[in-house]
């Protein structure tokens, strides 16, 4: 029982191969095989249609005398599924395909019959060529020219590539609409030219112009309020300074405060505009010049102070 997996057998001493009957068998004997049709074909008994890929237990046989290029060729024998008619077909190496023989016919073979014109139309063009020098002038001008035209159409579709085009088609197709009437279009267009307009932002394009901008100084003068002081004692008013009358209009002259301007736009000045822009300059620097303001007229309560101090002075 576990002899039965072994590749190894026992061989005895004394065995002789030779020695062991071998059955005659015929030379081209036939072998049975399953395989499957290998194209649609149509029984000629009884007209039953087999398709591609029915299996079916057929057999093989060599054909005598007939190779190809040192390839053996078989052949087959299947039976018909409905009239049980014998049916041959063998290998075909130069076309890779299958050749029927005999007991039916071959159905759809358009594909076969249009490559063996074309091969039997290039063989014989070929033959044209190598005969005719004129024909084989003329059939390489034909292939030059085709590649030309090949090269432009290749330098064509590069170019637009190159270009990265973007089409409107919801555009093209309103510019070209066959139900809106020429009128129609001619408001349509107007119509979102003023959109158009309106959407337009011209605040900046005034502010990048070059227009000029005059600021002015505004100077403002601060005014001491005027109010009533108690009278001071007789006996304690004191002498008049002459000095004191330059303080009070210098001091005076101090209190006025000038404001500057917020922003100061200066721009630069045209060739022709240089006078009139040294003119101005002139005129703002002399209405900027604050005179001082003169001293106040001596009140009644002065006068009375200087009075007595001059009767005491010429005591």
């Amino acid at each position: 029982m576990s002899e039965r997996k072994v590749l190894n057998k026992y061989y005895p001493p004394d065995f002789d191969p030779s020695k062991i009957p071998r059955m005659k068998l015929a030379k081209n004997r036939q072998y049975t095989v399953r395989l499957m049709a290998p194209f649609n074909m149509r029984c000629k008994t009884c007209g039953e249609y087999i398709y591609k890929g029915k299996k079916f237990n057929a057999r093989k046989e060599d054909v005598e005398n007939e190779t190809y290029l040192g390839i053996r060729i078989y052949r087959f024998y299947i039976k018909c599924t409905r009239c049980l008619q014998e049916i041959s077909f063998k290998t075909d190496p130069q076309n890779t395909d299958y050749e029927i023989e005999a007991g039916a016919t071959r159905n759809f073979m358009a594909l076969k019959l249009a490559e063996e014109q074309a091969r039997r139309e290039e063989r014989e063009e070929r033959e044209e060529e190598a005969n005719n020098p004129m024909k084989l002038l003329e059939n390489r001008t034909q292939q030059s020219r085709n590649e030309i035209e090949m090269l432009e159409s290749l330098e064509e579709l590069r170019d637009l590539n190159r270009r990265q085009q973007t089409v409107d088609y919801t555009t093209m197709l309103e510019q070209y609409n066959p139900a809106e009437t020429e009128r129609e279009r001619q408001e349509r267009e107007e119509r979102e030219d003023e959109e158009f307009v309106k959407s337009v932002n011209f605040k900046n394009k005034a502010e990048s112009s070059g227009t000029r901008i005059v600021t002015e100084e505004i100077i403002e003068e601060l005014k001491e309020e005027e109010t009533a002081l108690p009278a001071p004692p007789a006996a304690k008013f004191a002498k008049p300074n002459s000095a004191s009358a330059p303080s009070k209009a210098t001091a005076g002259a101090q209190l006025v405060k000038r404001k500057t301007p917020l922003v100061l736009v200066k721009p630069k000045p045209a060739a022709g505009a240089a006078n009139t822009t040294a003119t101005r300059t002139a005129t703002a620097a002399a209405s900027a010049i604050v005179t001082p303001k003169p001293a106040a007229a001596p009140a009644g309560l002065s006068l009375l102070a200087a009075y007595s101090d001059s009767s005491e002075d010429s005591n």
